[in-house]
């Protein structure tokens, strides 16, 4: 669960870049693997999605967002779970280039 304490306010301002971002065109399921989903599968779903987060106009806004939050779950600007846990606890990570960008 997204640590509730770290989320902005409820000011437009903060939300409005989810509006832009291209996801919002995209089957919400290629973001968020389903319970029990590994290996090969859950890696080509992340794939996709990142892909889509790529040509995105507010990938860094979403970046920030879901590092700031903590989010737990889900293809975040860029990130993957353990792409952001490794982020978030020092580790060296083999962030992909469209991430990285």
């Amino acid at each position: 669960m997204a640590e509730l304490s770290r989320l902005p306010g409820p000011v437009m301002d903060l939300w409005e870049w989810q509006y832009e971002g291209s996801c919002r065109e995209a089957d919400p399921d290629l973001f968020f693997h389903p319970e029990g989903e590994r290996g090969g599968t859950r890696r080509r779903r992340d794939e996709q999605a990142k892909r889509i987060c790529a040509g995105c106009p507010v990938i860094e806004q979403c970046r920030e967002h879901s590092l700031a939050v903590r989010e737990p779950y889900g293809v975040w600007g860029g990130l993957s779970e353990d792409e952001r846990t490794d982020i978030l606890t020092g580790r060296p990570a083999a962030v992909p280039p469209a991430a990285a960008a």
